[in-house]
């Protein structure tokens, strides 16, 4: 197996050398290291496959998102988006164009190939959990908390909305292949189908009345759309018709599998995409693999000690890609899992089916272990390794679950000193006993956070967020277990390296924890709130035994045991040894008697009396028993086995401490060996002071507020006040302003009164002249006048006599003219129109005449 460092390449290969999968089927691990140091690593968080299975995508903590090609044997940065993404979604009906979900609630699509944001979708209120798109890539569906949204590809708005109420949350909505519904499953075990166009509701599946409830948390479909399974807090699996919307089977897994973390089938180039193969991931890390019809277990990937967080399948069902609880990714080959016979057999896995799911219950059994030969074509005979089928009755109290036997694991702990490390979880768990009782454990941490825990970050401020949640969760179980320890100020310190060996697994941290207040701790709260001065005479006595001359030492310089001997009790030796000597120290310790606890501390006393009898002063002593010294941890733990063998009986701890008691399944056992009034009254006192500080902060808030608001006042009135002052200043500066043009239009209105008058006096002046001209030209038109009538009168006189004589002619020739025409007819005709033409002419002229003449006279 071969491991590939990106760390801040841009591209590259992702494995140097042609992959050999080994029998555990890994082809490469793809690891990130971070810039500033070596030793550190950027988690992968999500991985996706696009349409084909040969590229997927794979984004981690910083935000980078990466695109792997395995068949090309390249990867490539494609970009940077500047925080974790928590879901990805690569196979869009664009190929090049990929989903993002970030932590910011906000949805992004970007381009592999260009690097350029193609979209920024914004809807949710709560961080998007997961993003379906539909087999035609036109269309997704992007699942929070409280309310799914369906989205077109194609314009990236919003199409629908659903909504739910708060007390039923949503697990997860996303399309069914082959077709156009929605399958939406929720917190309370009901999963509905939907139209995606209408959002009608097609049908829902029928909650199973009979048998435990599962608490969906996990969910696949095979390739066809045919087929649901669903699993979550139990080891069984519901496999569901989705055509016939009836419950096929029930299966239930190993006993080792509590939970199902997520489901996903391996599909088949040959199944019609009615895939046989469903990989299910368990709280422990690993992902089995078993085949739904026939209900065998296959083969599995991942282990305790390399536990698996979440694996994707690639749609041709040929490679798969695990993210790993050290933030690594795994790419296994499918075929090198599927031909690997060095495995043990397949084991049965229990099948319910429909209506009796309380009564057809197979378990698991694993009687022996049957190894094939490696060369298939030879017959050799398997052997199987079984256990006694009636144990001694002297080994009745040494045998452990799971089958181990505590003399041999004790035999081969003084043999090499220590466990496996690979193993030793699983020893530790095995040796105390552990019940798991989730139910119980449930009901403690679902009281929320104890009020003694809520500021822990700020007594022991712990740089990993996980780790300091982790802590706060199982003191505040312990806390609601028993009242004594919301108030023990020492358990951080106890519980806290049990916290980081188990952060993975708050149950088993949490079990650890009590079963070693339990056992390991006997009699240290009889003194609450003192030390347990019983328990430090004990080791007094003890160290008085072996080395008197060292304790004698002690005393001289005003040591006590409270000094030497409850600093190393109180953090359980975590102050002064490394991670390694420590579980070292705890595999003898939770190997043997309780007592065996106490006598270590004695030991390491002993083993260090050289520096110890150099000392003298009082500080430094407190400094050598809280911190790290010089000292090999074997020498130590052999010397507790020979004190606990060369003790004497009337000294002897193990005497005075009672043997190991295991915690009692389905429910723990009832914690009060302590003072209960000294605790309900430092309780009291605590709750009375939490209440005096809520109080005083709340009146410090209001006092806060109050100064808040007056500042703010202040603030708002000298604003005002500036206001006012800059507008005055603008008022007077406008009065000013006001006040020269009130002068200058002043200034105008007396000089266009003087041009007024100036006018006006031209006016009447040339109104004046005027009439004047007016009344000479009338003076001048009447004597014109009067010379034209002058004129007019003297030529009339002139014409009037002419006239009259001119007429009389006229008449005196009318008749010389009526003779003429008698004599000649023709000319006379003519003639006598003219003369009596003329005669009426004459006629009329001398009426003229006579009419003129009138006029004159």
């Amino acid at each position: 197996m071969q491991t590939t460092d990106i760390g801040n390449k841009e591209e590259g290969k992702v494995w140097h050398r042609k992959p050999t999968p080994s029998n555990t089927g890994i082809m490469v691990t793809v690891i990130r290291s971070a810039a500033a140091y070596q030793s550190k690593t950027v988690r992968f968080l999500h991985v996706t496959f696009d349409t084909t299975g040969d590229s997927f995508l794979a984004g981690d903590h910083h935000g980078n998102i990466y695109v792997l090609d395995i068949t090309r044997n390249r990867f490539r940065l494609v970009q940077k988006t500047g925080q974790a993404c928590t879901a990805l979604a690569f196979n869009l009906r664009r190929t090049t164009e990929f989903l993002v979900a970030l932590a910011d609630y906000s949805i992004k699509c970007f381009d592999k190939d260009t690097k350029q944001l193609v979209s920024w979708m914004r809807g949710h209120e709560g961080a998007v959990s997961s993003v379906s798109v539909h087999g035609s890539g036109r269309y997704a569906i992007s699942t929070s908390a409280d309310t799914a949204q369906l989205w077109d590809l194609d314009t990236f708005q919003r199409k629908r909305k659903l909504n739910v109420r708060q007390s039923v949350g949503i697990q997860r909505v996303f399309f069914l292949p082959l077709g156009n519904t929605i399958l939406s499953c929720f917190n309370d075990d009901s999963i509905f189908a939907w139209e995606s166009d209408t959002l009608f509701c097609k049908y829902q599946l029928p909650v199973p009345d009979e048998g435990p409830r599962i608490h969906y948390k996990a969910f696949a479909v095979t390739r066809d759309g045919k087929i649901l399974a669903a699993g979550g807090r139990s080891n069984l699996l519901h496999l569901w018709c989705l055509d016939t919307r009836q419950l096929l089977r029930v299966v239930q897994m190993p006993p080792k599998v509590r939970t199902v973390r997520q489901l996903e089938f391996l599909p088949d180039s040959f199944d019609g995409g009615a895939s046989q193969t469903l990989g299910v991931l368990s709280q422990d890390g690993v992902m089995r693999f078993i085949n739904i019809q026939t209900c065998k277990l296959l083969f599995n990937i991942g282990s305790h000690d390399d536990a698996i967080t979440s694996a994707t399948i690639s749609p041709n069902g040929r490679h798969i890609v695990t993210i790993m609880d050290n933030g690594s990714l795994n790419i296994y080959s499918v075929q090198c899992l599927t031909q690997d016979y060095n495995k043990p057999p397949p084991s049965l896995v229990k099948v319910v089916s429909e209506g009796e799911c309380s009564a057809l219950t197979m378990k698991v059994k694993s009687e022996g272990v049957q190894r094939p030969a490696k060369n298939p074509g030879r017959r050799v005979k398997t052997k199987f390794l079984r256990p006694p089928a009636v144990p001694m009755t002297e080994d009745k109290e040494n045998e452990l679950p799971d089958g181990l036997n505590k003399k041999r694991l004790v035999t081969l702990l003084k043999a090499f000193g220590e466990y496996p490390a690979k193993y030793r979880m699983f020893v530790w768990r095995s040796l105390l006993r552990l019940p798991e009782n989730h139910a119980a454990f449930s009901s403690l941490t679902d009281k929320g956070l104890h009020s003694a825990y809520l500021s822990i970050q700020e007594r022991y401020p712990i740089k990993s967020h996980k780790l300091q949640r982790g802590l706060q969760r199982v003191l505040s179980a312990l806390a609601h277990w028993a009242a004594i320890f919301g108030e023990t100020d020492y358990l951080p310190l106890m519980a806290f390296p049990f916290v980081k060996l188990f952060q993975n697994n708050p149950l088993l941290c949490f079990e650890v924890v009590a079963t070693t207040i339990v056992n390991w701790c006997q009699h240290w709260f009889e003194y609450f709130p003192n030390p347990p001065l019983n328990v430090l005479s004990m080791a007094e006595n003890v160290l008085a035994h072996h080395d008197k001359e060292l304790l004698q030492h002690l005393i001289d310089c005003g040591v006590t045991s409270q000094l030497y001997v409850w600093p190393l009790l109180e953090t359980l030796f975590s102050e002064v040894l490394t991670r390694d000597e420590w579980l070292k120290l705890f595999d003898n310790v939770f190997s043997n008697h309780p007592a065996f606890l106490l006598v270590s501390v004695v030991s390491y006393v002993t083993c260090c009396r050289a520096p110890l009898l150099l000392c003298s002063h009082k500080e430094d002593f407190e400094y050598f028993f809280h911190h790290r010294n010089n000292l090999d941890v074997s020498s130590v733990i052999k010397e507790t086995y020979r004190l606990m063998e060369s003790t004497p009986a009337d000294i002897h701890p193990r005497n005075m401490l009672d043997d190991f008691q295991p915690l009692t399944r389905g429910q723990y056992p009832v914690f009060n060996k302590y003072p209960t009034y000294i605790v309900e009254y430092q309780s009291q006192e605590r709750e009375r002071i939490r209440q005096q500080e809520v109080d005083y902060l709340r009146e410090r808030q209001a006092v806060q507020e109050l100064r808040a608001k007056a500042v703010q006042r202040q603030a708002e009135d000298e604003a005002w006040y500036t206001q006012q002052e800059i507008l005055q200043q603008a008022e007077e500066k406008r009065r000013d302003i006001l006040q020269q043009e009130e002068s200058k239009l002043a200034e105008q209105r007396t000089r266009l009164t003087a041009m007024k008058r100036e006018l006006k006096v031209k006016e009447l002046q040339l109104m004046d002249a005027a009439r004047r001209r007016f009344l000479k030209q009338q003076q001048d038109q009447r004597l014109t006048e009067l010379h034209r009538l002058d004129e007019q009168i003297q030529r009339k006189k002139r014409f009037i006599p002419s006239f009259y004589f001119v007429c009389n002619v006229m008449v005196s020739i009318c008749p010389l003219l009526s003779i003429m025409g008698c004599l000649c007819p023709q000319w006379g005709v003519y003639m006598y129109s003219t003369v009596y033409n003329g005669v009426s002419i004459c006629t009329l002229l001398r009426l003229m005449g006579y009419l003129y003449v009138l006029y004159c006279i």
